[in-house]
């Protein structure tokens, strides 16, 4: 007995609906612009990220002065005003001192 053409494959893909909804797009997407979306996706969220970043960084308030180097001592206003953004006094050195 030699097998027909519809058994070869093994039939369908997969026993799903062909009708499908999804937000995705259904079962197999493979949207044509997929690289467009995840451009402006990834730019919207970076944005974002910026966003809350700057506003959480332009109300950050410290009342005690840190006592080792922290990375928000980089943009802190308040880091400049409380005199420990000068790296020379976070590594121990005398900044006017002369060994």
């Amino acid at each position: 007995m030699i097998p027909t053409a519809a058994r070869l494959g093994g039939g369908a893909r997969y026993a799903y609906p062909k009708e499908v909804w999804s937000p995705a797009g259904g079962w197999w997407t493979r949207p044509a612009n997929w690289k467009s979306s995840t451009a402006i996706v990834g730019l919207a969220v970076s944005l974002t990220t910026y966003g809350i970043w700057a506003y959480s960084a332009g109300r950050e308030v410290r009342h005690n002065a840190p006592t080792r180097e922290i990375p928000s001592m980089l943009w802190s206003n308040q880091a400049a005003k409380m005199g420990v953004r000068d790296e020379s006094s976070l590594a121990g050195q005398g900044g006017s001192h002369d060994h």
